[in-house]
């Protein structure tokens, strides 16, 4: 496994355990915001599998960059509701 690859792969867990955590705080305290937040994570820890898929187990002919930004997009966009949404 190289060093790119690796970095992916971590990337990917920290989202997952970041999603992890922020979901148990909205699970322990039914802050919105924290739901909101963990459905982001969720696009993102799709996002950084969708990089190591795309980067490192694909062949350079496949190209996943469309769905990739697509994810982070709906990610963010997601996160971006939530704070429109909670902020009256």
């Amino acid at each position: 496994m190289t060093f790119p690859s690796a970095v992916y792969l971590l990337c990917a867990v920290t989202s997952l355990i970041c999603l992890f955590l922020l979901a148990r705080g909205y699970a322990r305290t039914g802050v919105r915001l924290l739901l909101w937040s963990s459905v982001c994570f969720v696009g993102l820890a799709l996002n950084n599998l969708l990089l190591f898929v795309d980067l490192v187990l694909l062949p350079e002919e496949v190209n996943l960059v469309l769905w990739r930004q697509l994810t982070s997009l709906v990610a963010i966009g997601v996160l971006l509701y939530g704070f429109i949404w909670e902020a009256d």
